[in-house]
């Protein structure tokens, strides 16, 4: 399992606008800056401003903002908006059938893992993000 390219860039735009939520809206070109192609960061504000965390201001000042406080925004909000729900298995699909899914013991398993993962990532929030920042600087110098 691996998170994709879109939910990885996802996010780093999503840190980038709580970041700079006091600094008005921010360019394209601003968020960019993160290593977010420009071309792909249209498409993807566009899907993180129909899940309702971004929003669009229009004319010469306008731009992206977050559409909520960064401590209310959680990680597994970003994702969804960028890859939808996750599913381990194709069995785990909404609509994925399987006639032995009751009885199944493997797909108890896919659903225990899917509910831990989607717990953890509803944990975090870009919010708390923030307070991990320094971590790989404190991890190096033991």
């Amino acid at each position: 399992m691996k998170l994709s390219t879109r939910g990885k860039y996802g996010l780093y735009a999503m840190y980038y606008l709580a970041e700079h939520k006091d600094e008005g809206p921010q360019s394209l070109q601003s968020i960019a800056t993160t290593g977010v192609p420009k071309q792909y960061l249209e498409q993807l504000l566009g899907n993180l401003r129909r899940a309702g965390l971004v929003n669009t201001v229009r004319g010469a000042q306008g731009g992206y903002q977050i559409a909520s406080p960064p401590g209310a925004i959680t990680i597994l909000d970003v994702i969804d908006a960028m890859e939808g729900p996750l599913e381990l298995s194709e069995c785990m699909k909404e609509d994925g059938h399987c006639d032995r899914s009751c009885q199944c013991p493997v797909r108890r398993v896919w659903q225990r893992l899917t509910d831990s993962i989607n717990r953890e990532l509803a944990g975090v929030t870009l919010g708390d993000m923030f307070d991990n920042t320094g971590e790989c600087e404190a991890d190096t110098h033991e």
